[in-house]
């Protein structure tokens, strides 16, 4: 095993074996002691040691890593069919595992002071901080699997893995009553989507006869077996990337702590479904009604996300709903052909959305509240916050020269070009979806982004009892540093060395394969923000004390409720197969219980019966024994005269 494969090999290494060691530490009682002060601090600087030795080992493959690597060893042999342990490393594994090593340390440092004292008090002290240290690190390193793995088992692995961590912290505070809630309806919408993810990895295991990538990439699969495949496998991409019309689990899972937003939005769950179809796109490229597929879904879910968006109250569920439609963006960018622009918004969106959760965090973990008609006028209280949220936003809306205005253009040049000169390997009219969702998702995101900015730190405060102030040390540098990337992320673009990491084919030449297009299609873009922005300006320079969004009239519930799709679920998932369910239990009751319980009741009828007879007077008896040599007498003479 070469240096490289050795370093992909501890990627995932160092932080589970820091969570599996922070699982052993005690979760502290309730009452605050030396004991509970000794294990939470054990549980930091395992917390800590576990991302910081990630980083760094993530830092140290992107510098020398040079060209596309592989080792494994065969695991299990199944009568032919291989499963192999390994690692799979390449440019984009490499900067994906930055991003996500860099989130999950800003998060491990940035909860050291948020889950100091309670959300919703300053005296509570969360003396559970072990267990949570533990499931982040262990988070981060099924993310790193999903990132190095060599094999789809592998893969799928590092995939179930982040499922259950999520449950877990997502139903981290107990205190509030939705969490538990929020946690199982994440886990088991995430559950259907990976009931395909499975048997799309099966069904390319078992063609190809190993589940190795650089086997199931090199197989001529069948036509049929492929696309059925390339769809069950975007099942889970649904699920795990929150993309219609698996995207509910999302919003609600904002009842778990904010940093485990940041990780989740960031750097892990909603990432992974992304990196999956690009570590598996040549499938893909030649499964053409897959693309289709993922065009359509990517669309609906960019507008369905940003309309939400706009009418939320909630600050955390703002920037989930945002979530959900960026995320669009990317799979969008890979409907129309395009990994690297897809990858490019990944990375950009990894370093805002972060630092929008946390800046989020510490503006809640001031006021006590995530609702923002009860805030207003932090930006004088709080000044390192305002200015890092308005990066974030500006970064999230595509104000230039912020990160995401570069990686979201790119995504709508490439498929304005796959509309235009149907460059992508799906159906031109995917190119045309794709790029008019994306230029109506600009407008509207430049909208929600705008509200949120103008409700939270301008105007006059709404809570004139609270004294809101910048957030300590610990919890203001995570903030500081990711600040950084979000502004200046995309400018890297510009470099080719970092571009060529992202492509899937690194040989191709420098000028045909930018990651940033300067020219007159900008302006387009950035007529739409400008319009976006100043229609939220306007409402609220009107009226500053009165929402935006009543702007929407008679929309904004149904906005706000996400469409309601959580209610067309239940009709039509949930109603009837808890109907189903019903049904079941009472045909078991019934049909097979009451068979089973009726025959042991006529047995066991008959045996009293049987057993009163043989307890009968002599008289009744006598009469019996001649009734019953009466009866044989006339059956034998029948018989006799018969024959």
């Amino acid at each position: 095993m070469s240096t490289t494969t050795l370093l992909g090999a501890l990627l995932p290494a160092v932080p589970l074996v820091a969570g599996l060691l922070g699982l052993l530490l005690p979760p502290a009682p309730r009452a605050a002691g030396t004991g509970t002060d000794r294990a939470r601090r054990v549980a930091i600087a395992l917390g800590v040691a576990g991302a910081a030795g990630a980083l760094a080992l993530a830092v140290a493959l992107l510098v020398t890593l040079d060209r596309p690597a592989e080792a494994s060893t065969t695991w299990v042999d199944l009568g032919g069919l291989t499963v192999s342990l390994g690692v799979r490393l390449d440019g984009a594994a490499a900067l994906v595992a930055v991003a996500v090593a860099a989130v999950a340390l800003a998060v491990q440092v940035y909860s050291i002071g948020y889950l100091r004292r309670g959300p919703h008090d300053d005296v509570d002290t969360d003396h559970r901080y072990p267990p949570y240290a533990a499931q982040i690190s262990l988070f981060t390193a099924a993310m790193l699997l999903v990132v190095v793995a060599g094999d789809l088992i592998l893969l799928l692995v590092g995939w179930e893995v982040m499922g259950i961590c999520s449950y877990l912290l997502i139903a981290h505070d107990r205190r509030l009553p939705e969490a538990p809630a929020a946690a199982m309806k994440a886990f088991l919408v995430t559950r259907v989507g990976d009931v395909g993810f499975l048997l799309g990895i099966a069904l390319l295991g078992v063609s190809a006869g190993s589940f190795r990538i650089a086997d199931v990439l090199a197989h001529d699969h069948a036509t049929g077996t492929l696309t059925a495949a390339c769809l069950l496998l975007l099942a889970g991409v649904a699920g795990k990337s929150a993309q219609f019309p698996l995207h509910t689990w999302l919003p609600d899972a904002m009842a778990g702590p904010t940093p485990i937003s940041a990780l989740i939005h960031a750097a892990t769950m909603v990432a992974a479904g992304v990196y999956a179809v690009t570590r598996l796109y040549p499938l893909f490229e030649a499964a053409p009604t897959a693309l289709a597929v993922l065009g359509v879904m990517a669309s609906v879910t960019l507008l369905l996300g940003a309309f939400a968006a706009t009418a939320q109250d909630d600050l955390k569920r703002v920037l989930a709903w945002s979530t959900v439609s960026q995320i669009g963006y990317m799979t969008g960018a890979l409907a129309v052909g395009s990994t690297s622009a897809a990858l490019f918004h990944l990375l950009t969106h990894a370093a805002f959305k972060a630092l929008l959760f946390l800046a989020a965090g510490a503006v809640i973990h001031a006021v006590g509240t995530t609702l923002m008609s009860r805030m207003g006028g932090l930006r004088r209280s709080m000044p390192v916050t305002f200015w890092c949220t308005v990066i974030g936003l500006g970064a999230l809306a595509g104000v230039p020269p912020l990160s995401g205005f570069w990686s979201k253009d790119g995504v709508l040049t490439v498929a304005h070009d796959a509309a235009l000169h149907g460059t992508g390997p799906a159906p031109a009219w995917v190119g045309w979806l794709v790029w008019l969702a994306g230029l109506v998702g600009v407008a509207v995101t430049a909208w929600y982004a705008t509200r949120l900015l103008l409700r939270t730190f301008f105007g006059e405060t709404r809570m004139p009892l609270a004294h809101p102030h910048d957030p300590p040390a610990v919890m203001r540098w995570p903030v500081l540093l990711l600040a950084v990337p979000a502004a200046l992320l995309g400018l890297a673009g510009f470099n080719w060395a970092f571009a060529r990491r992202l492509l899937l084919t690194p040989t191709a030449s420098a000028p045909e394969h930018l990651l940033l297009h300067v020219g007159p299609e900008l302006l387009l873009p950035l007529a739409l923000l400008v319009v976006g922005a100043g229609l939220a300006w306007l409402r609220w320079r009107r009226d500053p004390a009165a929402d935006p969004a009543t702007a929407l009239g008679p929309l904004r519930p149904v906005f706000a409720a996400g469409f309601r799709l959580d209610d067309v679920q239940r009709a039509l998932v949930v109603r009837p197969t808890k109907a189903l369910a019903r049904a079941a239990r009472t045909a078991d009751e019934v049909a097979v219980d009451g068979a089973v319980e009726g025959s042991g009741r006529a047995a066991l009828g008959l045996g009293g019966g049987l057993a009163a007879l043989h307890r009968a007077a002599l008289p009744r008896a006598a009469v019996g024994v001649l009734a019953g040599a009466l009866l044989i007498g006339l059956a034998a003479v029948v018989i006799g005269v018969s024959a």
